[in-house]
């Protein structure tokens, strides 16, 4: 059961917490976290790519010479792909990218996640995150005082705004209640900064 040291905002050590073995020491299956990451990344394509292709392309009715007698390769439309301004092969069109993945492989996937994280000691445990106003600073010293000054993912036990804004102009930190974490962004980040009582609501969700 790996065993983390629980600290305050200011990087104290406060306490320890046991984290469940079912959840943050199985061992880690890269393949279904990597079907994750690619799951992710796909859903958030936009899909919009369009070009048109020689049958959508204005003009080009009218046959440019006669088939035969002019030296020139014959031509049916200077609308064709080989023209200036011809339609595009095989043209891009609208579509969706997503795809769905099964339920229990999303809860391996985000286990194996949560134990590459615990067995990296890329887990930073802290007993309350909250400020008093919306104030970056805050965040920052926060970070600075914990050891995650590069890239961080706070988890939050629920929705608070003045958190999420104070931490949301600081490049490489982003914010996230359980309910919203997904693979991709615990992968990318270099810590995982949970708040006490969202540890409780992750083992209650993912047990």
């Amino acid at each position: 059961m790996p065993n983390v040291a629980v600290v305050d905002m200011k990087g104290t050590r406060v306490d320890d917490i046991n984290l469940a073995d079912s959840i943050f020491g199985i061992e880690p299956n890269a393949a279904v976290m990597h079907t994750l990451v690619v799951n992710y990344l796909a859903n958030q394509r936009q899909g919009t790519q369009s070009a048109l292709t020689r049958s959508e392309v204005r003009g080009g009715g009218k046959k440019p010479w006669r088939q035969k007698g002019t030296g020139h390769a014959r031509q049916g439309s200077i609308r064709a792909p080989q023209w200036t301004k011809g339609g595009v092969v095989f043209a891009p069109k609208p579509r969706d990218y997503g795809f769905s993945v099964n339920k229990k492989v999303r809860r391996l996937a985000m286990k194996s996640a949560f134990s590459t994280k615990a067995q990296d000691n890329d887990i930073i445990v802290i007993d309350s995150i909250a400020v008093d106003d919306y104030k970056t600073k805050d965040i920052v010293k926060m970070l600075k005082a914990v050891g995650s000054e590069k890239k961080a993912l706070i988890v939050l036990p629920e929705v608070d705004k003045k958190v999420i804004k104070s931490a949301s102009n600081i490049p490489g930190v982003k914010t996230a209640q359980v309910n919203e974490l997904n693979v991709y962004d615990m992968l990318n980040a270099d810590k995982l900064i949970i708040a006490k009582d969202a540890v409780a609501k992750i083992e209650e969700v993912y047990a």
